[in-house]
């Protein structure tokens, strides 16, 4: 059996119960809301569609119902407004996730939790903090869903399958986030060669890295001012985070985690690329970056820092 608990049934919780009911990820869930009627409501709508999907017993609930979860994802906090950064909502969403934090451990010590609420490198350092766990059981969302808008990204320039792009978002959940390029590749080949690669009579655009960075950094901020919120695709790539520390299989992934002198940077939560399987993120790949590469996580690290010591943690 496996069990996850959400909490906070939002945008982001709601829809990442349906993503992991469909997908057969789980076969229980229980979702947890301050507002209980509308975490009912919202199990209630998943559940009564699950004669067409796969088996799954989604039901509303209390702290004490998530024990002996595998996995317990934090979706609560307030949601990031148009022209909001995610920064700007640190000190309210670190606040109400010590609250969390103090009932959910006491009632699922042996979970691996995932942060999903924004600033989620912040909340992802509070987590560790507040929670007194192991750091290997606490997994901050980081910069997988960035990384998927990149890959998405470079696929669109020539028209070839995502999972042939290999390229990673790094450092902060955010505008100090960067992208090493010295390691971008399709099919193995450096992307920014890429198009000189391909034997086609189709007229590629010609590549522009500051182009897709910014349209990484921007995706968000777009999507919110569109529609005012984002949670497919936030939980389409938690929804993956799930499967692979379900299944036993470890893999690499771009997660946000507590750093102890990597790159010589200490006390603070960024995405790395780490192995995740049954353990949590148990392992960090030191990626072969170059001088200025190194020097933008730096900065984002810093970046980080300066919001941490600026908060009442």
């Amino acid at each position: 059996m496996n069990k996850i608990t959400i909490i906070g049934a939002g945008s982001v919780g709601s829809t990442l119960a349906y993503t992991l009911t469909t997908a057969g990820i789980a076969s229980e869930i229980v979702m947890i809301d301050i507002d209980g009627e509308k975490a009912l409501g919202e199990a209630l709508d998943i559940r009564q569609g699950t004669p067409f999907a796969n088996p799954c017993n989604i039901y509303a609930g209390t702290y004490s119902d998530a024990a002996d979860s595998n996995i317990v994802i934090i979706t609560s906090g307030i949601a990031r407004q148009a022209g909001q950064s995610r920064l700007d909502l640190a000190q309210t969403n670190v606040n109400m996730l010590k609250a969390v934090t103090k009932e959910i451990v006491r009632h699922a010590p042996n979970a691996i939790y995932i942060i999903v609420s924004n600033p989620v490198d912040v909340l992802t350092y509070a987590f560790c903090k507040f929670s007194g766990l192991p750091e290997s059981q606490i997994i901050g969302s980081g910069t997988i869903l960035d990384t998927a808008r990149l890959r998405s990204r470079l696929s669109e320039y020539y028209g070839i399958n995502q999972q042939n792009v290999h390229a990673y978002v790094l450092g902060e959940h955010g505008d100090s986030s960067f992208v090493p390029w010295s390691l971008a590749n399709i099919s193995n080949v450096p992307v920014e060669c890429f198009r000189e690669s391909i034997q086609s009579d189709i007229d590629y655009p010609d590549f522009n890295k500051q182009e897709v960075e910014d349209y990484v950094r921007k995706s968000g901020a777009a999507v919110i001012q569109r529609k005012g919120a984002t949670f497919y695709a936030v939980s389409m790539s938690v929804a993956h985070i799930c499967k692979r520390v379900l299944s036993g299989i470890d893999t690499t992934m771009t997660v946000s985690t507590m750093l102890h002198g990597e790159y010589a940077i200490n006390d603070v939560c960024l995405s790395l690329l780490n192995v995740v399987g049954q353990k949590g993120a148990h392992t960090k790949i030191l990626l072969p970056m170059t001088t200025d590469e190194i020097a933008a996580l730096h900065r984002s690290a810093q970046s980080l820092q300066d919001v941490i010591r600026s908060l009442d943690l």
